[in-house]
């Protein structure tokens, strides 16, 4: 199942850096929950390891983490950190999402 997520470099990078600001493992956990302007939105945290049932994909000593009902919403997704003019902020590409939104942080099936 680790193959089934990608975390993009950049994205490691940018884990690595806030865990060690906040002296935790770089560890990001991806899930999904009900809400948003299309129907579900996307939540990041840090977190402590992956539980039992977790997905886990890792770049670079960084682990993507990821729970098995959430998975089946973003399976075969990649997470990147992007900057713009308009700020930086992790961004999921989900192939299974019919829908979208202008923020990118909600999606729709």
């Amino acid at each position: 199942m680790a193959d089934m997520l990608i975390l993009t470099p950049s994205a490691a990078a940018r884990v690595a850096a806030i865990a060690e600001k906040q002296a935790k493992p770089a560890i990001l956990r991806l899930s999904v929950e009900g809400g948003g302007c299309s129907g579900f939105q996307y939540k990041f945290d840090l977190s402590d390891g992956p539980d039992a049932d977790d997905s886990v994909s890792e770049t670079d000593g960084v682990r993507l983490v990821v729970d098995p009902v959430s998975l089946d919403l973003v399976a075969g997704s990649t997470v990147d950190f992007v900057e713009s003019l308009g700020g930086a902020a992790f961004k999921v590409e989900n192939p299974q999402a019919a829908a979208g939104c202008g923020c990118g942080s909600s999606f729709g099936i």
